[in-house]
């Protein structure tokens, strides 16, 4: 298995459906878009969400944290990249941003757990940790 990567950015364009009568994206899109981000940067690193799953690993959000610089509109391009940022024990950190032309919009950052099927806390499998000097 390949070393987990540490970044992954893609381009989308919001969706009519995903914003507020006035054009702007809802707040409650951006924390879908950062997990799209960190689901294809784990399935880059060579794992996907529904391999762990299989294996009874399950990842759960437990902070969520987004500064809101300016808003985004409706079908303006926009970049996504997600930070794989450190593992330590059960947990798993991450930064995001948000951007329009290189423009900041979002900055977000998450801490993840990870648990068995009856929410009992496990330590971060072996094959989704980054090097161990983040530890």
């Amino acid at each position: 298995m390949s070393k987990p990567l540490q970044s992954f950015t893609f381009d989308t364009r919001p969706r009519y459906a995903e914003c507020d009568p006035m054009g702007y994206v809802h707040h409650a899109v951006y924390p879908i878009w950062m997990e799209m981000a960190r689901t294809e940067l784990l399935r880059a690193s060579g794992v996907s969400y529904a391999e762990l799953e299989q294996q009874g690993v399950y990842i759960v959000v437990a902070r969520l944290n987004l500064v809101f610089k300016k808003p985004a509109r409706y079908d303006e391009p926009l970049t996504v990249t997600a930070h794989l940022t450190r593992c330590s024990g059960a947990k798993i950190e991450h930064d995001y941003e948000i951007a329009r032309d290189r423009e900041l919009l979002v900055t977000a950052s998450t801490t993840l757990a990870c648990t068995t099927t009856a929410g009992r806390v496990i330590p971060v499998p072996d094959a989704i940790r980054i090097d161990s000097k983040t530890d």
